[in-house]
């Protein structure tokens, strides 16, 4: 099953490689669209995620896991939501950096409706694109925006955590809570 697995990744991969080729060869313009933005997506990661990678090897390494715990963990309640809204909002780079943060606040011992609130808060919520956005849209826009999404986001990510944590879901690769059989995500 692995294998083949394996194998429909590879042709997929091929595929895609083939496409775009092709359509240089032969001036497909969508295909070269499509290969144009890989490029310029590619690049604008690779520039990021070193500087982000860094930054989490700090945040492991100096923010200590009874911190995490206290703000963002089981006990801390609404101020848990809270944080994770924050520190959504400064966010630098999008889902790009924002994942590696949400397994390393989970790995602290975040809660996962946190952890969800924090993933869909740095999607929505981040400073910039507010700042942006308010520059085209306007500030009634904006307020609009965060005061229905902010809400529903909230909601959905407690619904969901308490949904996965009474099912004993558990993410891959926390090492200190790994177990034999158990589910994970």
């Amino acid at each position: 099953m692995i294998k083949k697995i394996g194998a429909i990744k590879i042709t997929a991969i091929l595929s895609y490689i083939a496409f775009i080729s092709l359509s240089f060869i032969v001036g497909l313009a969508p295909g070269e669209q499509i290969g144009n933005n890989f490029k310029y997506f590619s690049i604008a990661m690779i520039k990021m995620l070193p500087c982000a990678f860094i930054l989490i090897g700090l945040f492991e390494v100096w923010v200590k896991k009874e911190t995490v715990e206290k703000h963002l963990g089981k006990e801390s309640g609404i101020r848990g939501y809270t944080w994770g809204v924050l520190l959504a909002g400064t966010t630098v780079g999008g889902l790009y950096v924002a994942f590696p943060v949400a397994y390393s606040l989970y790995n602290k011992g975040a809660k996962l409706s946190v952890i969800f609130t924090y993933l869909g808060a740095s999607a929505i919520c981040r400073v910039p694109m507010t700042i942006f956005e308010t520059s085209f849209m306007g500030i009634k826009f904006s307020i609009i925006r965060w005061s229905v999404s902010l809400p529903l986001l909230i909601l959905s990510s407690f619904l969901l955590g308490n949904y996965l944590e009474k099912k004993k879901y558990k993410i891959m690769g926390r090492p200190s809570t790994q177990m034999a059989g158990k589910h994970e995500l």
